[in-house]
């Protein structure tokens, strides 16, 4: 019997993948949306909200991103570590422009013709920016000036900027002051209390397909906000985490014990704004029963091991942010750079279009269906595959015909070679 089974789910309720339909709407994160909806009827919008790793920012995007209609176009920038002409550029990516080959005068300049002609067929235009904490000065300056574009009625782009609560210590330089006043709406997201934990817990199990409110007792919640601090992901973690626990003991609900296993797995401790258990999570290995594991995925930099994880069939996401189950911190790696889909027949690697791409050796692929021991690069880490369903004598194999493979691949560009000089 499976996990979901024995709990009678029909999807996982706590991954930590962002997903809007399992979004909780909580009194702030609704407060927070209105904020983001509003820029769409206010001609002057520029909306920063801001909250901690993992308070459901980029849920909450998603689902403000899935309700827009067709008179508002948008682009949104998630890779924020670029300079001035580099923001501009991947603005105007965004927007359909293939704009690379261009100075900052020419890119400033299409930026202001094509908001000019969306505001003359009647569209509006929105600018999110995700991780804006890592804005260089300069760059938000750039966005300052951006912002003041304007028809001889009203402005014609709007703006909102989503981040950590650095961005708020960044914003409150003397230097961006200009930036600030044009600021309409600041809105921080807390963590969820203790009644919104609970209520948080038992919205994601009913959208899972458990409708019952029994699977955790009474006496759990408490302890789950104890150690989570209320922060959304750190309670998927905690709560995934518990099941688990329950499930390996046969047990049809989670008990406070079960609670107590979980946080002694993830070697937390109780939570308050400091204790660093937001850089845990990214230490954190969800437990599953072994015979459900089907792919090893072993991250290196420089050679060197850096991280070990194993998933069941399905799909998982590798990326810079946090809230992928293969979490990478690196430049090199977008926020959400590739997924991994393990299915009966092995394991395909897709790019999700990632500025750096996916590379297997010298090859750069876009869709590729992994073998064992395949050695993926991203960036300057490597991903190596290892399917776990394989024997001793099946793996030898594996290597024999990759082997095989690279032989046919040598013989080729040696003879390609010949058949140049002569």
């Amino acid at each position: 019997m499976s996990y979901l089974q024995h709990f009678n789910l029909s999807e996982q309720p706590f991954r930590l993948t962002p997903d809007p339909d399992f979004i909780y709407w909580s009194k702030q994160h609704a407060r927070a949306k209105a904020y983001m909806e509003s820029t769409i009827w206010l001609a002057d919008g520029f909306v920063i909200i801001t909250g901690e790793i993992g308070s459901g920012k980029t849920t909450m995007l998603q689902s403000f991103l899935s309700e827009l209609d067709d008179s508002v176009v948008y682009a949104m920038v998630s890779q924020t570590q670029l300079t001035a002409t580099e923001f501009l550029q991947a603005v105007l990516t965004e927007f359909g422009f293939k704009p690379f080959d261009k100075r900052k005068v020419e890119l400033l300049d299409m930026l202001n013709m094509f908001l000019i002609e969306q505001y003359s067929n009647g569209k509006k235009v929105v600018l999110i920016v995700d991780e804006a904490q890592n804005l260089s000065r300069k760059v938000l300056e750039e966005i300052r000036m951006i912002s003041g574009i304007e028809t001889h009625k009203e402005k014609v782009l709007r703006i909102i900027l989503t981040g950590q609560p650095e961005l708020r210590d960044k914003l409150d330089a003397p230097s961006l002051k200009q930036l600030v006043q044009r600021v309409r709406l600041r809105f921080h997201l807390n963590a969820l209390d203790a009644r919104e934990t609970q209520e948080y817990i038992e919205h994601r199990l009913t959208i899972g397909g458990h409708e019952k409110k029994d699977i955790f007792t009474d006496e759990c919640f408490e302890i789950i906000h104890r150690y989570s601090g209320g922060v959304p992901r750190l309670i998927n973690t905690l709560c995934d985490t518990a099941l688990l626990c329950a499930f390996a003991d046969e047990k049809h609900c989670v008990e406070a014990a079960d609670v107590m296993a979980a946080v002694d797995e993830l070697n937390w401790e109780e939570h308050y704004s400091d204790t660093g258990v937001y850089e845990k999570l990214q230490q954190v290995e969800r437990r599953l029963p072994t015979e459900a594991l089907v792919t090893k995925i072993e991250v290196r930099s420089d050679g060197e091991i850096v991280a070990e994880h194993a998933f069941p069939l399905g799909r998982v996401i590798v990326g810079r942010s946090p809230d992928n189950e293969i979490y990478i911190r690196s430049k090199f790696v977008s926020r959400h750079h590739a997924q991994l889909v393990s299915d009966d027949s092995g394991c395909v690697i897709e790019d999700l279009n990632s500025t750096n791409g996916v590379f297997l050796g010298e090859r750069q692929v876009k869709k590729y269906r992994l073998r064992d021991g395949d050695v993926i690069t991203l960036g300057v880490h490597e991903l190596v595959y290892r399917d776990l369903r394989l024997t001793g004598q099946e793996r030898d194999a594996s290597i024999e015909d990759q082997l095989d493979d690279s032989d046919d691949a040598e013989d080729q560009e040696s003879e390609e070679m010949d058949s140049a000089v002569s």
